[in-house]
Order: structure tokens, then C-alpha cells, then sequence
């Protein structure tokens, strides 16, 4: 259960929801005939799932590869003139911790060959920078406050100088850090907020630590992904690269919505999610979802029999009997339920003169009970109760042997007991029919039906119980209630 909802965001409520984004990508240029374009796809950005993705490219053609791990679309076009714009829709949703990213090991960098105008200052940078470091994480962080720092000292002063834009001040962390041997790249992502029209991606720093890549704010040296920071692309090769265009630009608009967190994992394509019961057509599900519910109305009439101490006909009757319910409704179903028992335990005692066998008997009684609900519905037809039609997805057989059994506890204990078991079982199958038709339950055992364990184990240490029932304590009341054996010999 642990697992699968914070793995794969499964919800524990029915009516969660869960954030989802959408982003709009617009790759606008303007062509002058033969048009070319690369253009960067995310593909499992880390704490997000993607839902969905397609493409408004009009009359290009599309295909897709991968290039240094990253996965890029081709657009192309034999006759493309003047303005043009193609747009790429991705929709993702926030999970915890899915959407993860490879941690696969890249190897230690080869130390570049620095311009001998910088490899002094490089060289004098790393050796403060190590001194102050206690490891990787903290040797990349120093190394971007001393770049970010206000100094005096020339050396430094020089490597700032060198790198201008947010883009290049990214590029120079990796490659001073590839001077200390310790792998780093430069990831491209973009910042989540509703309602965002002209977003543009924002280059980090992730280095590689042995174990795992740390993604780091270049300009704050902040270590981890910031909140809502969608991971687009980690090459070296630019977002959007293009052939045979001019003033290419690549844009991202952002609309947030909510959405059912149910409906999002039915979409999900992880085989934990596609190997349980949302992997199943509906209408197998919805079958599913009833037979689930079963052995919670079981371990019911187990808690109520051995414990609580009502008496009922059977152990599985009640179920059956609250399967029933669920098409009739509870009071409808009561009402039909007792009116067809009393009628057909009527017409019991008379094939009782007729002094027939056991098995012709049942069949009697089977023939009989089919009459009778036949007759109910007729009547209930006629006058204006169409809720009395429902009488007929009764399980008939459970009927029969109701009153079959009924009438044997009337002859051999009398009246008395015969109605204590009776209502007995309409009392436990009203329980069970709640208890299974309980939504929060349903929606639980459904997506976790892993929770059957659980009723099992409960069902097997009630088995092993060999206490006094409750109803016993009334029973014995003349031991411990003082008073009560007034009268008594």
C-alpha cells in the first residue's frame, strides 16, 4: 500500500485531487524554404509524470531520437516561407517521488586543457575551493559562492568576466569542475506558475557526487530542485536547434488545473499500476468491486457470531442476503425479504401434511418461492411500486433454504428460536450490506486489494477465539449483575 501511494500517487480518498500541468511550448521562426528543427522533449523529469503529450506542427514532418541520452523531435518541412510558429503540448502531473531520474554513474571528467591566460586562476580557485569542502556537495557549492562573490582579487574578477549570461556562468561550474575531476551538467528547466505566457527555461547545475545527481541554484549555490521546477532537457546541445530559419525562439506557456487523483492513476503506465485492479477493463472492475467487499461482510458475520453472539441462519446467508440488498436498497429489501420468508414459511407448514422427501421437498419450496416473487412483483406493478420489481435479483436458492431451514428450527426449538435466528440474519445482513457498500471502503480495497491480508489475519485470530460471547454475559447475568437472582431457587 506504502508503495503504491507514494510511488505511483494512488489516493486513499476517492474525491482526491491532485495538481496538473499543462505546458504549451511555441517554437516560432521564420522560414525561408527548407526548414530543419531538433527540438528538446522531456521524457520522465523527476517528481513528474507525464499524462500526456502531442503536437500542432500543421505540415512538418515528425520523428524522434535520441541524442546524448535526451530525447529530441524532428521537425522538417521542404517549403516553409515567412512567419511560422509549431507548438508541442505536454500535460504532467506532481507526484512525490515519481518521474525518476537515471543516477547512473557518467565517470570522472578528463581535467580540460584551461587557456594559459585562466589556468592560474582556475588552478588557485580549486585549491581555496578544496580547503573549504568538506565533499562534492559542498566543494560545488563553495565553488559558485566564491564565482558569485564580490572580490578584489583579479583572478577571480577574470573568470566572472568571461562568463556574462546565466547560460554560460552554468557551463563555466562544469567545466571548472571537471578540472577537480567530479562530473556535472547543465539541466534546463522551467518554472511552474499559472498563467505563465512568454516562460522561458532556466538553465541549473547538477553534479554527480558518486551516488546521485544534486541538482544546484548557479547563482546561489542552493542545493535541490526547486518546488514545481519541471526538468525539460540535460544536454549540451541547445532546447531548440534549427536549419534554413531565422529568428528561431522557443516560449512556454503554463495553465494549472485539478483533477481527480483516481482518473490520473487510471492513466498511469507503470506496471504496479497496470498490474492490479485498474489494469482491468471497467466492467471486470466494477465485478471486482463487489466481490472484494465480501470478506469484509464475512469477517462481520464471524465478529457478530462468535463474539457478539447473534444467532443466524448459516454463515454465508447474510452475505448473500446483503448482496441482495444492494439492488433493492436497504428498507425495500428488508420489507420483500421478510414478506417472502413469512409467505413461503406459510406454505411450508402445509407441504408439510403432504409428508414428502427432502429433495422434492426443496424443490417445492425453490417452485414455490419463484411464485411467490412473482407475485410480489406483479402486485408491487400494479400498485405504482416499481422499487417491488427489484424483488426478483433476490438469490431465490438463498430464499428457499432460508425457509427451509426456518421451518426445521420451528418444529425442533420452537417458535422462538426459529424468529431469533430470523431476525438474526436480517439484522447481520442489514450490518453487512452498510459495511459493503461503504464508499470509502469500496474505494480502498479496490485500489488496494492487498488489504484482504488484513481480513484474513482478523478473520484467523477470531478464529482462534475460545472466549465467552457477549451474549453470554446477559446470559449468566446472575453472577456478576447484583440482584438479579432475586427469586432464583
Amino acid at each position: 500500500m506504502n508503495i503504491k501511494h507514494r510511488e505511483l500517487g494512488l489516493p486513499f480518498s476517492p474525491d482526491q485531487t491532485s495538481a496538473t500541468w499543462t505546458i504549451e511550448a511555441r517554437a516560432s521562426f521564420r522560414g525561408d524554404g527548407r526548414v530543419k528543427l531538433s527540438w528538446a522533449l522531456p521524457e520522465d523529469p523527476p517528481g513528474f509524470t507525464i499524462l500526456d503529450e502531442d503536437f500542432v506542427i500543421r505540415d512538418y514532418g515528425l520523428a524522434q531520437e535520441r541524442v546524448d541520452g535526451q530525447r529530441r523531435a524532428l521537425l522538417s518541412a521542404r517549403r516553409a516561407f515567412g512567419p511560422q510558429a509549431l507548438y508541442y503540448r505536454i500535460s504532467v502531473n506532481a507526484r512525490s517521488t515519481a518521474g525518476r531520474q537515471t543516477n547512473t554513474f557518467p565517470g570522472y571528467p578528463e581535467v580540460p586543457d584551461y587557456p594559459e591566460l585562466y589556468r592560474p586562476a582556475i588552478e588557485k580557485l580549486l585549491a581555496d575551493v578544496r580547503t573549504q569542502s568538506a565533499d562534492i556537495a559542498s566543494f560545488a557549492r563553495q565553488l559558485i559562492l566564491a564565482l558569485r562573490r564580490d572580490t578584489a582579487d583579479p583572478a577571480i574578477a577574470l573568470l566572472q568576466d568571461e562568463a556574462r549570461s546565466l547560460e554560460a556562468q552554468a557551463q563555466q561550474i562544469v567545466d571548472l569542475l571537471a578540472g577537480a575531476r567530479i562530473p556535472a551538467r547543465v539541466v534546463h528547466g522551467l518554472d511552474l506558475k499559472h498563467g505563465l505566457l512568454e516562460g522561458r527555461l532556466r538553465p541549473m547545475l547538477e553534479v554527480h557526487n558518486e551516488q546521485q545527481w544534486l541538482m544546484f541554484d548557479p547563482q546561489t549555490g542552493d542545493m535541490g530542485r526547486p518546488a514545481e521546477f519541471l526538468v525539460w532537457h540535460h544536454s549540451r546541445q541547445r532546447p531548440l536547434m534549427s536549419e534554413g530559419v531565422s529568428n528561431a525562439d522557443l516560449r512556454f506557456a503554463v495553465r494549472r488545473a485539478e483533477a481527480r487523483t483516481l482518473d490520473l492513476a487510471r492513466g498511469l503506465n507503470a506496471p504496479l499500476a497496470q498490474f492490479s485492479l485498474l489494469g482491468l477493463p471497467l466492467h471486470v472492475q466494477n465485478t471486482y468491486t463487489i466481490m472484494l467487499m465480501v470478506p469484509f461482510g464475512a469477517l462481520l458475520v464471524v465478529l457478530l457470531r462468535n463474539v457478539i453472539g447473534i444467532r443466524t441462519f448459516g454463515t454465508f446467508m447474510p452475505v448473500l442476503i446483503a448482496l441482495a440488498f444492494r439492488e433493492t436498497e436497504l428498507l425495500w429489501g428488508v420489507v420483500l425479504f421478510s414478506s417472502v420468508v413469512a409467505a413461503g414459511l406459510a406454505m411450508r407448514f402445509w407441504l408439510e401434511h403432504l409428508k414428502l422427501l427432502l429433495v422434492p421437498r426443496l424443490a417445492a419450496v425453490l417452485t414455490l418461492v419463484i411464485l411467490l416473487m412473482l407475485l410480489f412483483s406483479m402486485a408491487s406493478y400494479r400498485l405504482g411500486f416499481d422499487r417491488g420489481l427489484s424483488i426478483a435479483l433476490f438469490p431465490m436458492v438463498i430464499l428457499a433454504m432460508t425457509i427451509e431451514r426456518m421451518s426445521i428450527v420451528w418444529e425442533e426449538h420452537g417458535p422462538r428460536d426459529a424468529l431469533t435466528q430470523g431476525l438474526g440474519s436480517l439484522l447481520v445482513a442489514a450490518l453487512a450490506f452498510l459495511l459493503m457498500t461503504h464508499r470509502q471502503l469500496q474505494h480502498l480495497v479496490g485500489i488496494f486489494p492487498e488489504i484482504l491480508l488484513i481480513v484474513l489475519a482478523a478473520t484467523l485470530l477470531l478464529g482462534r477465539y475460545t472466549g465467552y460471547r457477549l451474549s453470554e454475559l446477559w446470559r449468566f447475568r446472575s453472577v456478576w449483575l447484583p440482584g438479579s437472582n432475586k427469586g432464583s431457587p
